[in-house]
This record gives structure tokens, C-alpha cells and sequence, in this order.
């Protein structure tokens, strides 16, 4: 079980994959992993704490990666993860696929931003006065405001961008409050080339037999569906 955010890092060092919430197979989830009573805690620190810490430590990567929520993956099996994932197409269509890109471009340009810094960057964020004419919500109705929040889950699916820490506003003694604010980055800004000299479909199939041997429990389908 979970106790710190040692155990933490360890176990998804000791798996390579670990979804943050459950996800349809058994005991394979931090949630599951961690008591009762440290998952939610006004007194004491939990995963929802730890998430940070972890991903500063450099050996594994963070974000949206499992079926569109939350999770970790190692070092090891990032290069493959991200190899077979950026094969696949997220975007819906060409028009999706150019706003994903121009909202990837803003990140690698800067080297990481908030959803606030972006939102400002590409003129999503309401200002006072008078709109540009080259910020790219201003000929749309107010109903039709582009939400990032699915442009990064793409991104994070496709192993594009990950999270590379979390912000807390502090209180007047210095101590963090509130719900931390992601801070996105390319997985290269963080740890480098992901070079695997595997194609695709090699680095799905390696990744399927590792869940397939660690998990020989689990439904194929739940499987394939965790790799992407």
C-alpha cells in the first residue's frame, strides 16, 4: 500500500504503467493502492499531494495518459508509450488537428505553460477594452469560446506535452493552499530524446506483453485500451 510519495514513485517504477484512478482492472490504480484515509485527508498529504514531488524526482512522467485521465508511466516505457502513441490520430479532424498544433507550438516555443499563460498567449483569455484583430477568438461568438482543456488532453494523449509540476497559491505564512495548477511541457524539455529504434507497432507489442505478464488477469480489451 501507499504511504508516502517514496511508495508512490515505487510502484510505478516497479510497473511501468499506473493510471491515477481506477481503471476497470483490479488493484491496478494508485487509488486502489492508497488507504482510505490518505487518499482524501484534511490532516495529512496524499497522492493528490505527492503528484508533484514525484514527477520532480525525473523518473517517470505525468498527465492525462489512460484513456483520457490521469496517470503515470517510468522512464523505461515512456520512449515506448510515446513512440506507438504519436503514430495515432487524437484530432477529429484537419481543423482540430490545426488548433491542437498551434496550442503544441505556443508550449514548445515558451517551454511550458499554464492554462492561464496559454490562454493569454493565444488571446482565449477576456481582456478589457477592444479585441485584436489577430487574436483568434475574435470573431466568435461567446457561446463559441475554445476550451482548452480538450486540445491538452489530446496533446497529453498522444504524448505530446506531459505535466512537468504543479503551482499552489500560498497563503500571507508562505503555506500552499488550494488545488495545484499543472504546468505543461514537451516530455523532450524534461528528460530528453525518447529515441526506442522501434516501430510503432514493436513498441505496442512489447508494451502489451509487459501489462500482458504483470497482469495475466486482466481482459486483453482492458489492456489494449490502457496502451491506447
Amino acid at each position: 500500500m501507499i504511504h508516502s510519495s517514496i511508495d508512490m514513485e515505487r510502484l510505478v517504477m516497479e510497473n511501468g504503467f499506473m493510471p491515477f484512478f481506477s481503471c476497470g482492472i483490479a488493484g491496478f490504480s494508485i487509488e486502489e493502492n492508497t488507504p482510505s484515509e490518505l487518499w482524501f485527508s484534511a490532516e495529512e498529504d496524499g497522492p493528490w499531494e505527492w503528484k508533484g514531488p514525484v514527477i520532480r524526482e525525473g523518473h517517470c512522467a505525468y498527465g492525462k495518459l489512460f484513456n483520457k485521465k490521469a496517470g503515470y508511466v517510468s522512464l523505461e516505457w515512456l520512449p515506448d508509450l510515446a513512440n506507438y502513441r504519436r503514430s495515432l490520430r487524437y484530432a477529429k479532424d484537419e481543423d482540430t488537428a490545426a488548433l491542437d498544433d498551434v496550442v503544441l507550438q505556443t508550449i514548445i516555443s515558451e517551454g511550458s505553460a499554464t492554462v492561464k499563460e496559454l490562454r493569454r498567449m493565444l488571446g482565449f483569455a477576456r481582456r478589457r477594452g477592444r479585441r485584436r484583430a489577430d487574436e483568434l477568438v475574435d470573431d466568435m461568438p461567446e457561446t463559441g469560446k475554445i476550451s482548452l482543456d480538450p486540445i491538452l488532453t489530446r496533446l497529453m494523449m498522444g504524448l505530446r506535452i506531459v505535466i512537468s509540476d504543479f503551482e499552489y497559491n500560498t497563503d500571507r505564512h508562505g503555506r500552499p493552499y488550494g488545488w495545484g495548477v499543472a504546468r505543461y511541457t514537451t516530455p523532450e524539455s524534461l528528460y530528453g530524446r525518447l529515441d526506442t529504434k522501434r516501430t510503432p507497432q514493436e513498441s505496442r507489442d512489447r508494451m502489451a506483453r509487459h501489462l500482458g505478464k504483470m497482469l495475466p488477469y486482466a481482459q486483453e480489451s482492458k489492456l489494449m485500451k490502457l496502451i491506447g
